[in-house]
Formats: C-alpha cells, sequence, structure tokens
C-alpha cells in the first residue's frame, strides 16, 4: 500500500509527525510510506529509513500540487495537519482514501475524518498524530523507539566540531532564538545569565547556538557575553547537519522551537520553556524523545521572576550531575 503521510508545515511540527511514519512502515514494511514536506525539511525526510519517498511542497499552486501527488499513485492520504490548499489538492488526485481531522472547512474534502478537538490538549501533538494511523489500521502498534533519529557520521561530525573549536569536555547548548513557532521565552539577558551561571561550572563546555537568520540576536549576543568561554556557534548546513552535533550534546537548552524538537529526537537532553496557557503548554508540544524538562512562563512579571530564579536552581543542580 501506497501511503501519503501530509505535515507539510514548521520542522517541530514535522517531527511530531515522525512517530507516525515510524509506525505506519513497521506495521507492514511492504508498505511504501511517502512523506508531504516543506522545503526546509526535505533533508531530515530523506534521511530517515523508514519513509520511501519525500514530495516537496514548494508553495506552488493546487493544481501542480495535485499533479506531484498522483505522480507517486497514492492508495490512502494521512493528513495530520490540513488547510484547503492541501486537501483540495489530494481530491484532485483521486486518491482513494483520504484521511484527516474533522477541523475546518477543509474537511469536506476527505472521505474519512476523525474527531479529535486537538484543542482541549488531552495528549500531545504527535500522540494526536498518531492515533491518526489507528483509522487506517486499528490493531496498528503506536510504539517507537527512543530516541527515533539516529545518523551514521555523528561521531565523526562531532569530532570535527570539537576540534574546530578546542572542545573537551562534555557541551550544554544555549538556543536563545524563537525560530518564528514559540510562544514565550526568556530575554536574551536572561541567557546570558544562565550562561554566566554555567560558567562557574569548570567540567562542562558552553556553546550558544543561533540559526541562519539569526545574525542580529548573534551579535547581540557576542556584545552582551563579553569576555567569556562560551562558543557562540552559528549554525552551518542542513537541518540533518545540526542534528548531527546535537546528538552528542549532553543539554540542550531552550524555548519550544523546532531545535528543541530535534535535540529531543536525536537523544540528547531538554530544559524547554513554554508559555503558561493551555495550547502551547509541555502537554500539547512535548517533544517524542526521553529526558525532558518543562517549564512555564508565567505572563505576569512577578511569577516570570519567580520561575526564572527556578530555572537556575534546577539548572544548577542539573549540571552538577554532568561533572
Amino acid at each position: 500500500m501506497n501511503i501519503l503521510v501530509v505535515r507539510n508545515d514548521k520542522l517541530g511540527d514535522f517531527i511530531t509527525a515522525l512517530p507516525t511514519l515510524y509506525v505506519l512502515k513497521h506495521h507492514n514494511p511492504q508498505n511504501r510510506i511517502i512523506a508531504l514536506v516543506a522545503p526546509l525539511n526535505r533533508k531530515l525526510a530523506e534521511s530517515c529509513d523508514f519513509i520511501d519517498e519525500v514530495i516537496v511542497d514548494s508553495g506552488e499552486d493546487i493544481l501542480e500540487l495535485a499533479f506531484k501527488i498522483k505522480q507517486a499513485r497514492i492508495d490512502t492520504s494521512i493528513t495530520l495537519f490540513s488547510n484547503t490548499r492541501v486537501a483540495l489538492a489530494q481530491w484532485i488526485a483521486r486518491i482513494p482514501l483520504r484521511i484527516a481531522p474533522a477541523t475546518k472547512i477543509a474537511q469536506i474534502f476527505y472521505n474519512r475524518r476523525i474527531t479529535q478537538r486537538r484543542s482541549e490538549v488531552k495528549m500531545a501533538e504527535f500522540e494526536y498524530n498518531l492515533q491518526l494511523s489507528r483509522a487506517l489500521f486499528p490493531d496498528i502498534v503506536l510504539e517507537f523507539p527512543k530516541p527515533l533519529l539516529t545518523f551514521s557520521g555523528a561521531s565523526e561530525a562531532y569530532e570535527t566540531f570539537c576540534h574546530e573549536y578546542g572542545i573537551t569536555k562534555p557541551v550544554v547548548a544555549f538556543h536563545p532564538g524563537f525560530g518564528g513557532s514559540s510562544d514565550a521565552n526568556w530575554t536574551l539577558s536572561e541567557y546570558v545569565e544562565l550562561v554566566k551561571l554555567a560558567e562557574e561550572n569548570p567540567h562542562i563546555d558552553l556553546v550558544m547556538t543561533f540559526g541562519p537568520d539569526e545574525e542580529k540576536l548573534y551579535e547581540e549576543a557576542k556584545e552582551l557575553l563579553g569576555e567569556s568561554r562560551v562558543i557562540l556557534y552559528p549554525s552551518r548546513g542542513s537541518v540533518v547537519d545540526f542534528a548531527l552535533l546535537l546528538s552528542s550534546f549532553k543539554l540542550f537548552i531552550s524555548t519550544s522551537t523546532g531545535t528543541y524538537h530535534l535535540a529531543s529526537a536525536v537523544g540528547c537532553e531538554t530544559f524547554t520553556f513554554f508559555a503558561d496557557t493551555l495550547f502551547a503548554s509541555a502537554a500539547r508540544w512535548k517533544s517524542i524523545g526521553e529526558k525532558q524538562h518543562h517549564f512555564m512562563i508565567p505572563s505576569d512579571s512577578e511569577g516570570r521572576e519567580a520561575m526564572f530564579e527556578t530555572v537556575k536552581q534546577e539548572l544548577k543542580n542539573r549540571l552538577l550531575t554532568l561533572s
């Protein structure tokens, strides 16, 4: 069976789809799993051995997208997140069975609609995604390995990184950027305060990472840090290249954004900050890995200050165990 799985939005959203892709492939290895993804996620999707084919949604018009889909000879589609354009393209491509959550006007183009009410946050996003696979295979096993993402060449990439930057100790990484998807975060000054606290531990090396579009944030951090032993690392290459490094880091500290999901998926321990709302909470957006520490940032200044003190203490305690 040729099964199309649609999750063509941001990095973190796509990573919440990976367990579904995995269980569909392992339910029956004869299934051909095709992923429809955004351009950003192409290389990551192509690196997964449980994905047989990748279709890139480059934002073309509906007929062009429908033509791409039709060429793959899809028997069934499972759309984890839908919009009218994607739904209509599948209908035009005449996929026989089209499964999706029963939300928005787009649902009229699917012929098996599943009520989920994700806004109630009865489970995490990746768990809602997994549940949709049971609309196709009621007896499917929803378990998946942790870490789910592993890469050949990870140790070599890390050795090169360590040689270039003079790293000799376990790495603790801070990622201060929002990435365009998080709902709450500490200020750059607050991140610098956390870094300064971590610098007191002589048994770890510190890295602050930046996305390819965060040049301004990089320069601001450089100025705020002044004389510091923290390594400022502007991410180079693809998402997969960054994942290779994350898999060897000991701890990754960030807001809830795509890099957090990537770090968790490759097995790195995470300290993650979420908005103090149900929809943006860890209950909804916890990642697919293990060793996760979640902190909700209150919207009021007094609560925010109290939580920051909690984070500092928790971080200090955790860093001691890494020594």
